[in-house]
């Protein structure tokens, strides 16, 4: 039978009072909850439809975006103070709380594309999800990307991105950059991880709040083989930071859920349907 799904724009805040934006895919009666965390300069947007799948599935899902991005960014992101700390330690850990009251008393989880799963590991409140479904989460080190992307990573940090700091004080959606605009605060911490070895990993003793080591929820990380920034080497270098969780990684070839093309964001868009159940089945073995 098909579920009646309701759909509703919402504000909420974070850990720190700002202002979020927010859409709830749900069923009436939703057997589960599910977070779904956006990839870096990706609008909340880009994820209906796999909220929409599901919400047919019988869960009920939140979708929103960090400070800075879509529906969340100021009127001016010039001189705009957000970076992705402030988005695993005071925006994500709120919209786990608000996802979790979309079903009270029934389980949580959480969907985190790219950098939605790295969020994971800073935030404190991670463990009320009962499993984690990571879609394309890898390192971002530059030199772990497949060889044939690393020329246009080296200049988009070393050229481009600079150049747009210069003439415009934040990264502007379009032109090489294929998201939405960033904060430069952001631009700079990525930029600066992505020129550790092991990513973030060298330096996340020097940062506050992060806690990878300590989660032992379950993640399983949906990834592809045509996916030249979360390469195979790239995933497990991240995936290696989840020391207590052992997590599991698929490698999946866009043919596996009939796509001819995935990459590093299609499996969210027309022509990767086969594979928008996928993480909902998963979830449903810990029902």
């Amino acid at each position: 039978m098909t579920q009646l799904i309701e759909e509703s724009e919402i504000r909420f805040d974070a850990r720190d009072g700002y202002s979020l934006s927010g859409r709830i895919i749900a069923p009436a009666d939703p057997k589960a909850a599910v977070l779904i965390s956006s990839g870096t300069g990706f609008p909340k947007g880009v994820y209906r439809r796999i909220a929409l799948a599901g919400a047919e599935q019988g869960y009920a899902c939140l979708i929103y975006d960090y400070r800075g991005i879509g529906g969340s960014a100021p009127a001016q992101l010039k001189g705009f103070q957000a970076d992705i700390l402030d988005w695993g330690r005071l925006d994500f850990p709120a919209a786990l709380d608000r996802a979790a009251a979309l079903a009270p008393d029934k389980p949580l989880f959480t969907l985190g594309h790219s950098v939605g799963g790295h969020l994971v590991g800073f935030a404190d409140n991670e463990d009320r999800a009962r499993a984690h479904a990571f879609v394309c989460v890898g390192s971002g080190y530059w030199g772990a990307h497949d060889p044939a992307y690393r020329p246009k990573a080296l200049f988009f940090w070393l050229a481009y991105g600079p150049a747009c700091l210069a003439l415009k004080g934040y990264i502007p959606e379009g032109g090489i950059w294929g998201g939405t605009a960033l904060p430069a605060p952001v631009f700079r911490q990525w930029r600066d991880w992505a020129f550790q070895p092991r990513y973030f990993g060298d330096v996340l003793d020097q940062i506050e709040g992060a806690r990878f080591d300590r989660v032992t929820t379950p993640i399983r990380n949906y990834t592809f083989t045509d996916d030249a920034l979360a390469s195979e080497r790239s995933v497990r270098e991240l995936m290696s930071l989840y020391t207590a969780s052992r997590p599991e990684i698929l490698r999946l070839a866009p043919q596996d859920v009939g796509a001819s093309r995935i990459d590093h964001a299609g499996a969210f868009r027309r022509g990767a349907e086969g594979f928008w159940p996928m993480p909902f089945n998963g979830f449903d073995t810990y029902l």
